[in-house]
């Protein structure tokens, strides 16, 4: 049971026939307790001829999946099992992170009818987001009173990562094909797979003619070529305790899902193979042996409910998880923290278990605020701040060197600009023919 407004306003009006009591012969006190008793006998007559809320069936229509900060429509079906019409204030349980008004909805269901309410939800979180019941409140006829329950109904909805960087993928697939030799210009490719013969055109390469072609066609013949396919990509995302460490508007960790996301989309249409390890100091996602349209959902899907762990990660058996999906690697991406030469000693020792022939990409998502902390010079404190500052990028900027020392490419940027920096080495090493 509960209780509206109204009761206590009510019991406030009783002010009126308590003063007027004695002049109408009856004692202050005994007219209080004559309001009092009439009062809680309505209350328990509007209790009583409320809706029995347990008679309402709860169904919902909830996506099975959405990407995060993507608006979600959701709707709660309500029947009407009763022989009451029901007046009902509802609200739906989500976990705050679902992004669900914080109003309660009321509507009415006549008796062997049903009422849908829209529940809009705007996620603030990957992963499983929950709502494990539904609370109704049915008012009684006097509006004093009514009936609360809970009733379970679960609804749940996977939310996937944003990826913001998808932006970012006309552009590169663009570049792709001009070195894949497929756009209306015939520009030559720098790959190394050699794709057809054409006629020779003024200004191409005159070391790509094919003098045995030429013979036989009796006109001047050119090789055009195109980045190797079918290679393997590799990526392996930290999750240990400096994924968890806030860059802009979001973690270490959804930087590396946006690289990831977009880096396996250009792959992808490059027709390389790409397989992911999220991994600290057990495996947290996994993703190998899918390609073509379904890669991006397995990635994300996969991707969706891992979350950093304040633990260190143990690099030795990263890299030898990595040896064990069964591949040999072209290129493989390393996503983690570049902070310091002491906490990433581990890392960096590790790198030696590269596998020959790899090419070696090292990508972390860095602090947008230090370029603007290093120039402040007003006072004192913001002198101490720009060396704190200066001192980490110095820091970082070892770890890269280190990094480079060990034949891979260290690149480190803000969270929005990292993604297509990775694609974009990723294309440079393609026109190189080093990949």
């Amino acid at each position: 049971m509960y209780l509206t407004g109204r009761a206590p306003l009510i019991l406030a009006l009783g002010v009126v026939p308590v003063v007027l009591s004695a002049s109408m012969g009856i004692s202050p006190w005994t007219m209080l307790l004559l309001w009092l008793v009439l009062l809680i006998a309505l209350i328990a007559t509007d209790t009583a001829l409320a809706a029995d809320a347990r008679r309402l069936v709860v169904d919902r229509d909830i996506p099975a999946r959405s990407r995060l900060g993507e608006p979600v429509r959701t709707e709660l079906i309500l029947t009407n099992r009763g022989s009451r019409r029901a007046v009902l204030v509802v609200r739906d349980a989500w976990q705050p992170t679902a992004g669900a008004p914080q109003r309660r909805e009321h509507v009415i269901v006549p008796p062997g009818e049903r009422r849908s309410l829209t529940i809009p939800l705007l996620p603030r979180r990957r992963g499983e987001l929950r709502s494990a019941f539904v609370t109704v409140r049915s008012a009684g006829p006097l509006g004093l009173a009514g009936r609360q329950v809970s009733l379970h109904s679960e609804g749940r909805i996977r939310v996937l990562p944003a990826f913001s960087s998808r932006r970012h993928l006309a552009s590169r697939v663009a570049r792709l094909k001009e070195l894949d030799g497929n756009t209306s210009i015939q520009v030559r490719g720098q790959g190394t797979e050699f794709d057809s013969l054409r006629e020779y055109v003024r200004g191409d390469d005159v070391r790509s003619i094919d003098w045995r072609a030429t013979a036989r066609a009796g006109t001047t013949m050119l090789r055009t070529w195109r980045p190797e396919r079918d290679r393997h990509v590799v990526i392996i995302i930290d999750t240990g305790r400096t994924a968890a460490t806030r860059v802009g508007d979001g973690t270490r960790l959804d930087a590396a899902m946006e690289a990831t996301l977009l880096l396996a989309a250009l792959a992808q249409r490059a027709g390389d193979h790409v397989h992911l390890l999220m991994f600290d100091r057990v495996i947290r996602a996994r993703v190998t042996g899918v390609d073509g349209p379904g890669l991006l959902p397995a990635l994300t899907d996969a991707m969706a409910g891992v979350d950093a762990q304040l633990i260190d990660t143990d690099w030795d058996a990263a890299l030898t998880q990595a040896r064990a999906l069964g591949v040999r690697p072209s290129l493989l991406v390393i996503l983690t923290a570049q902070d310091e030469p002491l906490s990433s000693r581990a890392f960096l020792t590790s790198l030696g278990l590269v596998p020959r022939g790899a090419r070696l990409v090292v990508g972390s998502a860095t602090d947008t605020a230090l370029d603007e902390i290093a120039a402040e010079r007003g006072d004192a404190d913001a002198v101490y701040r720009a060396a704190a500052a200066e001192q980490t990028a110095h820091e970082a900027a070892l770890v890269a060197y280190a990094v480079e020392r060990s034949g891979g490419d260290a690149i480190a940027d803000a969270p929005e600009d990292l993604p297509p920096r990775i694609a974009d080495r990723y294309l440079e090493l393609k026109a190189q023919g080093r990949l």
